[in-house]
């Protein structure tokens, strides 16, 4: 069963986020993983929606999702979101209907 790995943040220095941007593609195609939405305009339909920046990747299951977040590559460059970005970030099981 796919799994979703699902961030919003809020870049708060994107001079120095673009390190991160530019490294982490490559280590998200290691894993099986694949962009589904990366940052793309927003429009509330309702409610309040605070999500600056919205990130949806999908993976081949949650092992492999898991295995991204938890890789020695990925860990590498986690550092350089961290400081630079604000926000939350899960693993969601997809639905097989």
């Amino acid at each position: 069963m796919a799994a979703y790995l699902i961030a919003h943040l809020n870049v708060t220095n994107p001079d120095a986020f673009e390190a991160y941007r530019t490294a982490v593609p490559a280590v998200i195609a290691a894993h099986g993983g694949r962009y589904l939405i990366r940052g793309g305009a927003a429009e509330a339909l309702e409610g309040d929606w605070i999500v600056p920046r919205l990130i949806v990747l999908e993976f081949p299951d949650k092992a492999a999702a898991e295995g991204f977040y938890n890789s020695p590559e990925y860990q590498e460059i986690l550092p350089l979101r961290l400081a630079n970005a604000e926000g939350s970030v899960a693993i969601v099981d997809g639905f097989t209907g």
